[in-house]
């Protein structure tokens, strides 16, 4: 379980077949304070499990399934990545409950400057609108941050400086792609709601009722 408060960007450093699975080596400073093998580490908002580390890096592997649902797959040696460990019970919760599982893979559209900072657009797959709401949390390559503005298949969130400076948010490019993970809550949510809301749709039509949208 992580926050989605990024506390260092680290680079990547090498990428090689491993297993079936390809293995990343990223080299870092902050994170590597305690960092065990084993330990769980969201990079770029995936959660990965440490299999070797030095004094200057460290390496995971992503297995097929990752590489499909993950911008890792696109990642290359010098790729910049946000860098969170995993959160301990004595430390502050800043941002959201991130789980590190990437739920779809959002495209930039524009960072345009807006007074205090940036506005960013990301174009979402329709699938996850449902879990998405405005002033509702959602991590972008692993950073949490609030929703704006929705525009489907759009999605606006304002960036502050202090954000731009320490992920790699303030290096995006129009085309770019981001890892996208909702809200944990609200998937919970709507996943039990949607039982209740299609048999109370299906009771309505059979008196053929109308559904205000």
């Amino acid at each position: 379980m992580f926050t989605g408060l990024v506390e260092e960007v680290g680079h990547i450093r090498e990428i090689k077949p491993s297993r079936g699975a390809r293995l990343f080596r990223i080299r870092a400073q902050t994170v590597l304070q305690d960092l065990q093998v084993d330990d769980s580490i969201s990079v770029s908002g995936v959660c990965l499990t440490v299999i070797h580390r030095d004094e200057q890096s460290f390496a995971v592997e992503a297995v097929e399934e990752t590489l499909k649902k993950t911008t890792l797959a696109y990642a290359q040696s010098g790729t910049p990545v946000n860098l969170e460990r995993a959160l301990t019970l004595n430390r502050r919760l800043g941002g959201h409950l991130v789980q590190g599982h990437v739920d779809g893979i959002g495209c930039v559209k524009g960072l345009s400057p807006q007074a205090g900072g940036k506005l960013l657009t990301v174009e979402l797959p329709p699938a996850l609108f449902p879990y998405v709401v405005p002033k509702g949390s959602i991590a972008v390559d692993g950073v949490s941050l609030t929703v704006a503005e929705l525009d489907p298949p759009h999605i606006r969130i304002a960036l502050i400086p202090h954000t731009l400076e320490v992920t790699t948010l303030g290096r995006l490019q129009p085309g770019d792609k981001v890892n996208i993970e909702v809200d944990m809550i609200g998937k919970y949510v709507v996943q039990l709601v949607q039982p209740y809301l299609q048999n109370r749709s299906d009771w309505l039509k059979s008196f053929d009722v109308k559904l205000e949208d």
